[in-house]
């Protein structure tokens, strides 16, 4: 006959047993936290705290705007030659997809075909300091393309900017556009020069959506009605007044989103609406418009709290940027694009 333990090793049996299980409690809740990073029981892994940026193509010195066109290829322009290229993302195969576009009087001077965009399967390109008055002589404007060595002016921006200068005067009468977007069967166009932003109509009709003070406005992004606008700022580009802003037609100002990121060039949207930026870097040049120093540029991504995270870098002077999937593909002035994947992580990046 089985005699029952003794009333206080039942009450030790007991604590035991109520510890054991506790303690599978802690460890298993230990492992749950731990499973965030690893499986239970497995050392975690070192990564990288940075996506690391691809080259994808080079040998386009020039390189500035960049759009995705037909077939969900990469289309950048080259301001050296007047040209814009193809350019498939997977492979990175370069061909020629328009060529004689103006360029400046002295190329060494900049920039000439800056940006390009579509609408349906036209693609329309921004053209800039080529006019007169810049000691060229073509329109300054959009243009456009209609086949692989056709293109006539859409959008006389120069004539525009000449009859309605900005407040105050600027030296280049014509201004310096530096990005075009879709925008209600139109555009909206960026000059960074004249520190304002221009509304194209389907019909090529131009006029002045918003101006700002000495800010220096570069990329832009759309969602809906909302203008989403890179903000390089002044000389020296300081990070404080690197900014990515955000306005609707018909307001006199724009509103912060997110500052502190050097010389932005230019701004996206990624998976899960997280917003990137691009910084061109370090800044420390002599005259007007001189790009950053060489590798000092970055991906940044804004934050809920206005500020930016670095996503990726250091980048040789990048221009543009474009998003496809959770991949980013960075023009650089050098002539090169980059891919950085991953760029957004859960939840934003599912």
């Amino acid at each position: 006959m089985t005699q029952s333990p003794p009333l206080d090793l039942q009450a030790a049996t007991s604590t035991t047993h109520t510890r054991f299980k506790t303690l599978r409690r802690r460890a298993a809740l230990a492992c749950t936290l731990a499973s965030v990073l690893t499986a239970c029981g497995t050392p975690p892994a070192v990564t990288s705290a940075e996506p690391t940026p691809k080259r994808l193509v080079t040998g386009l010195a020039g390189a500035f705007g960049s759009a995705i066109g037909p077939g969900d290829a990469l289309y950048v322009t080259v301001t050296l030659d007047g040209s814009i290229r193809r350019v498939d993302p997977k492979t990175g195969a370069v061909t020629t997809f328009v060529s004689g576009l103006p360029i400046p009087f002295k190329p060494e001077d900049g920039v000439g075909v800056v940006d390009v965009a579509f609408i349906g399967n036209t693609a329309y390109a921004l053209v800039t300091l080529v006019g007169p008055d810049y000691g060229g002589n073509s329109a300054v404007g959009i243009y456009r393309v209609d086949g692989p060595g056709s293109f006539n002016l859409f959008a006389d921006i120069g004539a525009f900017s000449l009859a309605h200068p900005p407040k105050p005067d600027y030296f280049v009468k014509s201004g310096a556009q530096h990005a075009l977007e879709p925008f209600r069967e139109g555009f909206l166009v960026t000059d960074a020069h004249h520190n304002r932003v221009l509304q194209v109509t389907k019909d090529g009709e131009v006029s002045e959506m918003i101006a700002f003070g000495n800010i220096v406005p570069t990329g832009l992004a759309i969602a809906g009605d909302t203008v989403y606008m890179a903000e390089a700022g002044p000389i020296p580009h300081l990070p404080e007044t690197g900014r990515v802003v955000e306005f609707r037609p018909g307001d006199s100002a724009a509103t912060p989103v997110a500052a502190g990121a050097r010389l932005l060039v230019d701004v996206e949207f990624g998976r899960g609406r997280t917003l990137f930026a691009l910084a061109q870097g370090f800044w420390d040049s002599t005259f007007e418009g001189a790009p950053a120093n060489p590798n000092t540029g970055s991906l940044v991504r804004a934050e809920w709290d206005g500020t930016f995270t670095v996503v990726a870098g250091p980048l040789d002077r990048p221009t543009s940027m474009e998003i496809m999937g959770n991949t980013a593909y960075i023009v650089t002035l050098g002539g090169e694009i980059w891919t950085v994947d991953n760029i957004a992580s859960p939840p934003s990046g599912k």
